[in-house]
């Protein structure tokens, strides 16, 4: 496909053309199935894909299917959409702001629907957003991100974990009643940062008492550079369901080998899930603004047999004030260390992040969610490096587009070599 081509609507015979982000096709009851023409997959198939009734309702050779809406996916590869199961709506798109965070309702409900919006243009159709509750921000944040979560409710799913910053003592007290308010009021999940209580030991004791009362997940916060701390943790979470998970665990890093290895068999044998970070830690574990930032070992995590997924971490805020929110990114900066394979990477993102959040799994494959991303480029390794134009489906819909045009200065051998577009002779690169 060439460089300045986007996934263009495609006439059927009817005449019908297929619908632009937002419109029908495949979401639901009585509407057209959606057909995504022509889309590479990761096995090297080209095929069409039928979604009707928010899921996959068929895949086959190119050309073989009934038509519908339809979409034309030449040159793109059709992968499971990723998923983010690390952010922070709340204080996402900060890092510029002089003075006091805005931490009213509509301030945070703004931030967190942007923030979400930018996350889905990259493909995540899903987002857990850790948010702080209780000290002076009372629940005000979490309503924020509950309001963005219904504004939101027909492009992507937003879920919150409530963070309350002590748990423990008299200091604590007021912590555990919001936090058991929190969960009443809609947050999905409990968590915190068990390394900031003066009792770390009781702080995960609280969280798992309130999680195992609720049936809600637990997502943690911790450094993991305490090697008995994390061996408590460990032992308490062993057995809990929903599972637990940790992140971002960039300690780890930091520790001898061997009892690097003995903390992931533990972790491993308890079932916990680590979610690191590899763009950078975020605002709940960060020591410094500036502080050397260290990403979780995950090729030992994973030799361990500990399941690991990755997220994204702050967005533009005082943690990291270029953070982009992009699953890519972080499956790029996993590959590109080493640490996995980019089938894998991109498997952190995507499969491993979904599992981390309790979400189904997704395959392009007949009856599995229509969660889907279709990025331009060939076979995974080169959408992690250089995946710029992108089409998300969520829930059999298309949500978001996003495309990329490259040009470049004529040049007078470039029409031989088949090189990218150019603009027209002795011209400049058109906008």
């Amino acid at each position: 496909m060439p460089d300045n081509q986007q996934p263009q609507p495609a006439r059927n015979p009817d005449g019908d053309a297929s619908s632009p982000p937002g419109s029908p096709g495949g979401g639901g009851p009585g509407e057209k199935p959606l057909v995504l023409c022509g889309a590479h997959l990761a096995d090297g198939r080209v095929v069409d894909v039928r979604v009707s009734g928010g899921r996959v309702e068929a895949v086959g050779t190119a050309g073989s299917l009934a038509p519908g809406v339809r979409c034309d996916l030449d040159g793109y590869l059709l992968l499971p959409a990723p998923a983010e199961p690390h952010a922070h709506g709340d204080t996402a798109l900060t890092a510029d702001l002089a003075g006091p965070v805005p931490d009213g309702v509509e301030d945070v409900q703004r931030r967190a629907t942007e923030a979400a919006l930018l996350q889905l243009g990259h493909g995540a159709t899903a987002v857990r957003s850790h948010v702080r509750v209780g000290d002076v921000h009372g629940l005000r944040a979490l309503e924020g991100v509950l309001a963005a979560r219904r504004v939101l409710r027909d492009l992507t799913d937003l879920t919150a974990v409530a963070v309350p910053r002590l748990l423990t003592g008299l200091a604590g007290a007021d912590g555990l009643a919001m936090l058991r308010d929190a969960v009443k009021m809609g947050a999905t999940a409990v968590g915190g940062c068990p390394d900031l209580d003066p009792d770390p030991t009781g702080y995960v004791e609280a969280v798992l008492q309130i999680a195992a009362e609720h049936g809600c997940a637990v997502d943690l916060h911790t450094d993991a550079d305490d090697p008995p701390r994390l061996a408590r943790i460990a032992a308490m979470a062993g057995g809990l369901r929903p599972a637990v998970a940790l992140g971002p665990c960039g300690g780890l890093a930091r520790l001898p080998r061997e009892t690097a290895v003995r903390a992931a068999e533990q972790l491993a044998a308890a079932g916990v899930t680590v979610v690191c970070l590899p763009q950078g830690d975020c605002g709940t574990t960060a020591r410094s603004r500036y502080r050397v930032s260290h990403a979780a070992p995950v090729r030992l995590l994973r030799a361990a047999g500990v399941r690991v997924a990755a997220g994204s971490g702050a967005v533009r805020d005082a943690a990291n004030p270029v953070g982009r929110g992009d699953p890519l990114e972080a499956a790029f900066l996993l590959a590109s260390r080493g640490e996995l394979s980019p089938d894998q990477a991109y498997d952190a993102v995507s499969g491993r992040a979904r599992e981390a959040m309790g979400l189904p799994e997704v395959r392009v494959e007949a009856g599995f969610p229509a969660e889907l991303l279709a990025i331009r480029g060939d076979g995974v390794a080169g959408v992690l490096s250089l995946g710029y134009s992108r089409l998300v489906v969520h829930r059999g819909r298309v949500v978001s587009r996003t495309s990329a045009v490259r040009e470049y200065r004529h040049s007078a051998g470039a029409p031989a070599l088949e090189l990218p577009r150019q603009a027209p002779r002795g011209g400049e690169p058109s906008s």
